[in-house]
């Protein structure tokens, strides 16, 4: 299927990134329900932003988290790093509001919603052995459908979630100057376990490895 040229351009939302969705919290607030202190943040543009040191290290994997609020969602986008797939950080910033979560790594790409602390949907796209139930199963299905050959990744997912939620969050807007920081996996709520979690669906994979 041809690209639209009028829609949004989604290339950071391509290559290895988790991006989650929040109902009415600020971006101060995401932050904290990542277990993350949104004082260390500092307003940084995107190339700012990457030049501070992540990936895996001898104490550790650290992601780069960058938070902002565009309407009534809060997003934060993360990268090196998968915690914003973990269920014990969705359980937290989807606590009395809801999360979308979208996960695109070299080997999984995983789709997750959460509301008021439990997980309502969670499933690999196009994988015929993960969960089939729930309404976002067939519209993202479809949206990677529409796109296939095009090497865009997750991208047609993210811009499905934008259209639902509203709001864009396009290149031009992902390069901006928004609350940055880096953040520990140590330090987030909790570490996945198991092959499975909140009963159903895969397992997000833990940090990359190198840079």
């Amino acid at each position: 299927m041809a690209a639209d040229t009028d829609a949004p351009s989604l290339d950071w939302a391509k290559g290895w990134t988790c991006v989650t969705f929040t109902r009415d919290l600020t971006a101060e607030e995401v932050l904290t329900r990542y277990g993350a202190d949104p004082s260390r943040s500092r307003l940084l543009d995107a190339e700012q932003a990457s030049e501070l040191p992540t990936g895996n290290f001898a104490n550790g994997a650290v992601s780069l988290l960058r938070s902002g609020r565009l309407g009534d969602w809060a997003f934060c986008i993360e990268e090196d790093g998968v915690i914003g797939s973990w269920p014990e950080p969705l359980a937290a910033l989807s606590r009395d509001t809801e999360t979308y979560s979208v996960l695109m790594t070299e080997g999984l790409d995983v789709f997750q919603y959460w509301r008021d602390g439990e997980c309502v949907e969670n499933f690999e796209p196009n994988m015929p052995d993960t969960d089939h139930t729930g309404a976002w199963r067939d519209r993202v299905d479809a949206a990677l459908a529409a796109h296939e050959g095009e090497n865009a990744g997750m991208a047609p997912v993210v811009a499905l979630v934008l259209d639902h939620l509203g709001i864009t969050l396009d290149d031009t807007a992902v390069a901006g100057s928004w609350p940055s920081l880096t953040f520990s996996e140590d330090d987030a709520p909790s570490t996945p376990r198991g092959n499975t979690y909140a009963g159903e669906g895969p397992v997000p994979p833990q940090s990359p490895t190198g840079n």
